[in-house]
């Protein structure tokens, strides 16, 4: 199987590693629209980096996390015959070929004692020791990817709002362990940061799609005449996932013409079941019902427009749009736009008429 090499993030790495190179003071939000090669950059980043740091990788992608129990499972991945301090000297010793985990490695009776308490009090209490033992030889690095699949999950109270103030020890205050939280769900990011009080506590990178630039060099690489790449830009933009499926397409034009007609057609089948069905959101826990109209409405402005700004559209329909992934949310700038080139043009496809 052919496998597409990493390319061009440059930029972005050079942020990450510039944050790395100083002790931790600030947790970091890697956000961006979905399929833009987030987790790409960081599995890269993950293989790059030099044996002075530990790092744990925990993907949430897909995982079912309802309770306690599930939350825990997720976090940690069990080392058995080890015990806690074998388990830790292993870390602080091991080649850096083996320094990066998928998951917090801890002793089989560690785990049954978490599981036993049923206290997150408890969880956080022991990564902190946990990271405290481990930089003192060596700089930790958390990553969470997918994070806003427990955005929702209480335990005695809203977890993430506890997660975030254990991040901002970790870090602002303690200055143990560098926090990567990565989603490309920007409404989490933007309630997280009210709700969790994150100002002067957070910093924003982005991983946007590719740049024009980019996207040229990066389809030139694979034998794109200028022709195909000037089609692939203007009907694509520089979304990673649909750049691929172009490389792999026999027939480039067509191919472009299946992946428009396919985007036209889940937006019109969105479309048809809010006017028919009608629909709800929740919101802080709150029901409110959504507008056909109101979302027809503010869909026409991309019409003539490439993006808009956050207080331009209310908070209703901005969920509903972002939660559908019609549009994304940048909660940094407060600009909004559709999630790619292509939804911009499935949208002006199917509004046109309206």
């Amino acid at each position: 199987m052919k496998r597409i090499p990493f390319h061009n993030r440059e930029k972005e790495l050079k942020e990450v590693m510039k944050i790395l190179e100083v002790e931790p003071s600030l947790i970091t939000f890697i956000y961006g629209p979905i399929n833009s090669g987030k987790t790409t950059l960081v599995s890269h980043l993950i293989d790059q980096l030099p044996e002075e740091y530990v790092v744990f990788y925990i993907n949430l992608r897909g995982r079912f996390i309802s309770d306690y129990r599930d939350f825990i499972k997720v976090l940690f991945k069990i080392e058995k015959e080890k015990n806690y301090k074998e388990v830790l000297k292993t870390i602080s010793e091991i080649s850096a070929e083996t320094l990066k985990f998928s998951g917090i490695p801890v002793a089989e009776s560690v785990m049954n004692a978490l599981f036993k308490e049923k206290s997150y009090e408890d969880v956080f209490e022991f990564l902190e020791e946990y990271f405290t033992t481990i930089a003192k030889n060596k700089t930790p690095v958390l990553i969470i990817d997918e994070l806003q699949v427990v955005g929702d999950l209480k335990i005695n109270g809203l977890l993430m709002y506890k997660l975030f103030n254990f991040f901002i020890r970790l870090t602002k205050e303690l200055h143990l362990c560098h926090v990567f939280a990565v989603s490309s769900d920007s409404l989490f990011i933007e309630n997280v940061y009210s709700e969790a009080m994150l100002d002067g506590r957070c910093r924003y990178l982005l991983v946007d799609d590719f740049d024009e630039k980019t996207t040229t060099a990066f389809l030139g690489g694979h034998g794109f005449t200028d022709d195909e790449t000037t089609m692939a830009w203007e009907y694509c933009g520089g979304k990673p996932v649909y750049l691929l499926e172009l490389i792999h397409a026999g027939d480039r034009g067509r191919e472009i013409d299946r992946l428009l007609r396919m985007r036209s057609g889940e937006l019109k089948t969105i479309l048809k079941a809010l006017k028919e069905l009608g629909d709800k959101i929740t919101i802080r826990e709150e029901r409110y019902d959504i507008s056909y109209e109101i979302i027809v409405d503010l869909l026409k402005i991309f019409l003539s427009e490439e993006e808009i700004d956050m207080w331009s559209i209310d908070e209703i329909s901005k969920h509903y749009l972002v939660k559908n992934n019609i549009l994304f949310l940048d909660p940094h700038t407060g600009v909004i736009k559709p999630q790619s080139r292509l939804n911009l043009l499935a949208i002006r496809d199917v509004l046109k008429d309206m």
